[in-house]
């Protein structure tokens, strides 16, 4: 039987939709769904369940907003088994990788769970005679996610903890892709106590998204995905006065000094450009080596790539799975093709590799690249598949200057043992995550997560403490009271209530 996969509105499934869009398992090919597309009034009537629902959760306390996102993390434990397989069955990426994607987002939710602390204000005594000071910071209302593909639990979760725990209600859009996981986040949400409307799940398309962008009860809009679309979200979301923080695309580069030492540097890159069939904003798809280091890194890199363990992402001892969908595995196809014809050395070639068992799965093979130059289109643009390209340059300052004239500056690494060199590069780069000796530069869920020049639209970063910035509105005070009566004495031990 088909699944049936609809909204999550008001805290119960919807019925299905008028329109509908197939859903498939990456590693077999086969249909495994059909996903509801909303329509301008579905939308419009999640909007209007979270705007009922926001003042009386707006109103609770936030201790009382942090004790359900203590529940709900045990929750998500309890159930991490479960969620990890439905990541794997419907993106494709190992299930150990979907795991790790869960507990990325499930540090989010332990961060949201301070929120008591984290909403506190600033307060300064006496401006004036008898004049105090204050400032509070406030929910903005109704708020929107929308999310990618490639992480159908994390990215989600980079949003609406935060959001919910401020005090605001929320409205998901994940990809129309791999939806049953938000879905199921939805469900756990309410029965860790979370009150009906605050949390509600729509899927769709562009007629859902431009609601949600121009709707006037949506006061502020995430947004993690390309970079054309992050322009788009930006622009329209603005232009009907909302809040947007919209995370585009990337061309993340590793940079390998002679010193570094080549067997960590090695391992560290299969799994920053490989890991999850390289479906990562924070990949790293450019290494580039510095001086000597180039033919070495080649000749250990090349072997590795060839005996990449591909195969279905439920099965044991698999590496890497495949790609989301046939159409993006045709597109990572093309952009080989394409490197090929520039010239660029195509020292290992997945694009034929067949997975006995599952002929008919979305599977490409590790690719590598050497010879690239900055001029070819597979080193400008965002490939999204698992294809490393290695870039040589002479030295350090090339590199620098490399990585700093690229429209993308989203994250980037340097492999070394020389700390003045990585303290310079740290101070230098033009890159909005940097790694020392580390390939994936995400932050931890108690810093902020984005990067700079074309792969981030607005002003605040994701989680950590501009996330809190982004869904709260500050408030300032100035206050004096005359003098009046004070109460009598009180014995009873103080509780908040």
């Amino acid at each position: 039987m088909t699944l049936q996969l609809t909204h999550y509105i008001n805290g119960q499934r919807s019925p299905a939709s008028a329109r509908t869009q197939a859903t498939f398992e990456p590693a077999t090919g086969q249909q495994r769904g059909e996903v509801s597309l909303a329509s301008a009034s579905e939308v419009e009537q999640a909007i209007a369940n979270a705007k009922a629902a926001f003042p009386a959760w707006a109103a609770t306390t936030p201790l009382n907003r942090a004790r359900v996102l203590f529940k709900y993390k045990a929750l998500l434990e309890a159930h991490a088994d479960e969620l990890a397989e439905l990541i794997t069955r419907e993106h494709g990426k190992v299930f150990d990788d979907a795991k790790g994607e869960l507990t990325r987002g499930l540090e989010v939710v332990e961060f949201a769970c301070g929120i008591p602390h984290l909403l506190k204000g600033e307060h300064s005594e006496q401006v004036g005679g008898g004049v105090d000071a204050w400032s509070l910071n406030q929910a903005l209302g109704v708020v929107a996610g929308i999310a990618p593909f490639n992480f159908p639990a994390m990215v989600p979760m980079w949003m609406f903890p935060i959001a919910i725990a401020c005090g605001n209600t929320f409205i998901m859009k994940p990809s129309e892709k791999d939806p049953s996981v938000p879905l199921r986040l939805a469900e756990l949400l309410t029965e860790a106590g979370l009150p009906d409307g605050v949390f509600n799940v729509v899927n769709g398309d562009k007629e859902a998204v431009d609601v949600l962008l121009t709707h006037p009860d949506v006061q502020a809009v995430s947004f993690v995905g390309s970079t054309p679309i992050a322009e788009y979200i930006y622009a329209t979301g603005c232009a009907h006065g909302k809040r947007v923080q919209a995370l585009g695309g990337a061309k993340n580069h590793m940079v390998v000094m002679p010193d570094a030492d080549l067997e960590q540097t090695v391992n560290a890159l299969m799994g920053a450009a490989y890991g999850s069939a390289g479906e990562r904003c924070m990949a790293i798809s450019v290494a580039v080596a510095v001086g000597d280091v180039g033919d070495k890194l080649i000749a250990a890199l090349a072997p590795k790539v060839k005996e990449l363990k591909i195969g279905n992402g439920l099965d044991a001892g698999m590496e890497m799975g495949p790609l989301v969908s046939a159409a993006h595995r045709d597109k990572v196809k093309g952009y080989v093709d394409q490197g090929v014809a520039e010239g660029a050395t195509l020292v290992v070639d997945g694009r034929d590799i067949v997975v006995d068992g599952h002929e008919q799965g979305y599977f490409i093979g590790g690719c590598l690249f050497d010879n690239v130059s900055s001029d070819m289109v597979i080193y400008q643009e965002e490939i999204f598949g698992p294809v490393l390209c290695v870039v040589r340059v002479p030295d350090y300052a090339s590199a620098v200057k490399l990585i700093n004239a690229h429209e993308f500056g989203n994250g980037t690494a340097i492999f070394t043992r020389d700390g003045d060199c990585a303290r310079q590069f740290c101070n230098e780069i033009q890159v909005g995550m940097v790694g020392v000796n580390v390939p994936i530069p995400v932050p931890m869920a108690f810093h902020s997560f984005g990067g700079w020049k074309r792969s981030l639209f607005g002003p605040l970063h994701m989680h950590g403490p501009d996330g809190v910035r982004f869904y709260t509105k500050r408030k300032a005070i100035t206050s004096r009271w005359p003098t009046g009566i004070r109460s009598g004495a009180e014995f009873a031990m103080p509780t908040m209530k």
